[in-house]
């Protein structure tokens, strides 16, 4: 058991955003019929919830990323759970847009305190090597909620009612609190070492430098500051905000522009089933594809992938539609998680809660932004052309800042003064 326990935490992470993921954002969207229907209440009202949700848990993401350096992972992840199932129990009981709003405050401290953060952080923790395919597993839960949350609760609504539902699906987080109490640990908390490769040799000392060669899990972590004056840190901050804003625009819209494009409602739902299995697939695939082959350049093609998909889109050509989704989600998949493998692998994990929660700020409020102006842009010119044109050249600006990536923490060892004791020529005398 102890020698599989990293990749039980691989699961468990990928649990953790399936339910968090899938009951906060994408899968609660199988309710929105039977609460317009009860209220009365206009789209644009309901749908607020919504940029709400993301505009407050990237406001709350560096807060969070802090106390998760602070206090680990595991109180963060049970405290989400007891949260979110508090809060399903609160929707069932829902009688204005008010209460909507409100709960949606404490959805968006779902979404950081047992959301993408804390499982890279969990996963990342127990790899040194395959942290690729691991991140890749775990992330995949993302997906894996877009697709199963609205398929469990569409199977409620015809027998219960939407009240009860809501009261029913409020067991799921309960039941994933009990798993991550008894299995959730960090290395140190579990007596365990994390997986990585064999005993290394011996540091040998560099000819040029006289410094000791260090392999890439040797060099030592940035602090938080020291990565705020490093151009990856900004470089990646683009790519986050520039992409988050293209998809959550792209998944927010997607099902009323096919039907805008003449498709039936049964094929813009599969549309989002594409969308969010092509994503699937892209996280595993690529994450695998970046413990055998450079990163970055992975990184660098799930771009390029993104960008031609996202040309296909703003096209508004219904038969190029469908290549539009599969490229882009692939790329997006992939994307999503050698985004978080670029950030650890270039700064470390020591202050990771922070340089996350602060990205992740950023790529929040402007997947916000995405969903509403491009809302906004259609109500203004009558169709997305505008709204999907700005989609591409956003991709495109993330394309090339991705050629600013790189490796910071091997930078800044490299930088260091040689120690007098390794300088070979004082060796000498």
């Amino acid at each position: 058991m102890k020698r599989y326990y990293p990749w039980v935490m691989c699961i468990m992470a990928m649990f953790v955003l399936i339910v968090s993921n899938g009951m906060t954002m994408t899968g609660l969207t199988a309710f929105d019929e039977s609460l317009l229907k009860e209220f009365d209440w206009s789209r644009g009202a309901l749908k607020f919830r919504d940029m709400l949700n993301l505009l407050l848990a990237g406001l709350m993401s560096p807060f969070i990323g802090a106390l998760i350096d602070r206090a680990g992972v595991r109180i963060l992840i049970l405290c989400g759970n007891l949260l979110l199932a508090a809060l399903y129990l609160a929707y069932s009981q829902i009688h204005s847009i008010t209460h909507v709003y409100l709960i949606h405050v404490g959805f968006a401290a779902v979404l950081v305190a047992s959301g993408i953060n804390v499982a890279v952080i969990l996963v990342s923790q127990w790899f040194e090597v395959r942290r690729g395919t691991a991140l890749g597993i775990a992330l995949a839960g993302s997906s894996l909620g877009g697709m199963l949350v609205p398929k469990l609760i569409t199977g409620l609504l015809p027998h219960m009612g939407w009240r009860e539902s809501f009261m029913w699906m409020s067991a799921i987080p309960l039941v994933l609190f009990f798993l991550c109490m008894l299995l959730v640990r960090s290395p140190a908390q579990a007596g365990l070492s994390p997986l990585r490769a064999a005993q290394p040799s011996m540091p040998s000392a560099d000819p040029d430098t006289g410094k000791n060669r260090l392999t890439a899990m040797q060099w030592p972590d940035l602090t938080y500051r020291q990565a705020l004056h490093t151009p990856t840190f900004w470089a990646l901050t683009v790519i986050a905000a520039a992409t988050f804003y293209s998809i959550m625009a792209l998944s927010a819209h997607l099902m009323l522009h096919m039907r805008d494009l003449g498709f039936e409602p049964d094929k813009a739902a599969n549309g989002m089933v594409v969308l969010f299995g092509m994503g699937m697939i892209g996280k595993f695939l690529f994450g695998v594809l970046s413990d055998y082959l450079n990163p970055k350049r992975v990184f660098v093609c799930n771009l390029v992938l993104m960008f031609i998909g996202t040309l296909l889109l703003a096209s508004q050509r219904p038969e190029l539609l469908w290549y539009s989704l599969l490229t882009v989600g692939l790329g997006w998949g992939g994307l999503y998680a050698l985004l978080q493998l670029q950030i650890v692998g270039a700064f470390g994990l020591s202050e990771a809660g922070k340089i996350l929660g602060t990205i992740t700020l950023v790529d929040a409020i402007s997947a916000g932004l995405g969903i509403w102006l491009s809302a906004v842009m259609f109500d203004y010119f009558g169709s997305y052309v505008i709204a999907f044109n700005i989609i591409a050249i956003l991709v495109f600006v993330a394309l090339m800042c991705s050629f600013l990536v790189r490796e910071e923490r091997k930078v800044a060892y490299e930088r260091e003064p040689v120690s007098p004791s390794l300088d070979p020529s004082r060796a000498s005398r």
